[in-house]
């Protein structure tokens, strides 16, 4: 990929050079205009780095990592496999764009100061109780048993510990959950022990029930969460951006979003097609991605519509637990756009 945008920047320039000696008329003509698009060019990043999680978070940008790799867009995509792996990016300045789960951008912004800016919303609600077996029929069939789950510290801790308390069991008596690093490990357990539970979010749901007929959906956090009323929504994963990227070049990061959103709207309209992409860029085999996609909740909601969601879902966490947002709700300004 570095090396087909090399080959396409040496192309670029030279047409460039062309063009600039056909039109240094017209440039003398225009004057300020010509001035003030120059300006603006030098000022665009020559490079953006975009980083996120394997799951939903990742599946929604697929065409965009696509059209990247044929159109020699700018940007530079990494993926990771566990949320531990992104945070220090964030915070050393070493990547510009990140998807992360919703919870963490607050964090995050409250440990750097203001120093990230969310600019849109790209998952919604996508976790699920699975378990081997049939015994779970409600919330309260939970009691005494154990749930593997990971993302401790994140969305899912947060998201499961508030559902079962509003549902009166406590998450350190009336249960064991048992955490994992990374969402496989706690499919490989689900998969591996019968009458075993688990909470998982799209894909690996699909792929826990591929690998095995006996693995059965019990509960959706998300309808769970809105039969509570509270005004909020569950969200799972939010787009956010080093506030000083933001602030210096605007214009990428509107063109950012526009590509996104066009990434996403491919993806969940043309499923089949979309799933060759997750495929393609190993976030989970084509085949699962196909029967995941429509159950994965992958949006791209910006502006105020954006902040009305997130602000309610944090604020619902804060209530909970000030530390799962960073000890303080985000003030206004770290809502891109809204």
């Amino acid at each position: 990929m570095k090396i087909m945008k090399f080959a396409k920047g040496i192309i670029a320039a030279v047409l460039c050079a062309g063009l600039l000696a056909g039109c240094a008329g017209k440039n003398a003509e225009s004057g300020s205009n010509a001035e003030g698009d120059a300006a603006g060019a030098a000022n665009a990043p020559t490079s953006i780095s975009v980083t996120a999680l394997k799951g939903p978070t990742a599946m929604g940008m697929t065409k965009l990592m696509a059209d990247d790799e044929t159109n020699g867009y700018p940007y530079e995509f990494a993926i990771h496999a566990a949320v531990d792996e992104i945070s220090p990016l964030i915070i050393q300045g070493k990547t510009d764009i990140a998807c992360v789960p919703a919870n963490l951008a607050s964090v995050l912004y409250n440990k750097t100061q203001g120093g990230v800016k969310v600019i849109a919303l790209n998952t919604l609600g996508v976790l699920y109780i699975c378990e081997n077996g049939s015994t779970v029929t409600d919330i309260s069939s939970l009691k005494g048993k154990t749930i593997f789950a990971s993302g401790k510290g994140a969305t899912p801790e947060y998201a499961l510990n508030y559902i079962l308390k509003q549902n009166g069991i406590d998450p350190e008596k009336d249960v064991t959950i048992e955490w994992k690093s990374e969402h496989s490990e706690c499919l490989s357990s689900l998969t591996a022990t019968e009458g075993s539970v688990a909470l998982l979010p799209q894909p690996f749901v699909t792929t826990a029930q591929m690998k095995n007929e006996g693995i059965n959906v019990v509960i959706d956090l998300t309808e769970e969460w809105d039969k509570l009323g509270n005004g909020s929504a569950c969200i799972t994963g939010a787009v956010i951006a080093r506030k000083e990227f933001v602030e210096q070049h605007p214009e990428a990061v509107d063109e950012f979003l526009k590509r996104y959103a066009e990434s996403v709207n491919y993806v969940t309209t043309n499923v089949a097609e979309g799933a060759q992409l997750v495929g393609k860029y190993d976030i989970v085999p084509a085949a699962v991605a196909e029967k995941a996609i429509p159950e994965c909740n992958i949006v791209c909601i910006t502006g105020a519509e954006m902040k009305q969601k997130l602000s309610g879902y944090l604020g619902v966490l804060f209530q909970q637990l000030n530390t799962s947002v960073g000890g303080a709700l985000p003030a206004d300004d770290f809502y891109y756009g809204a």
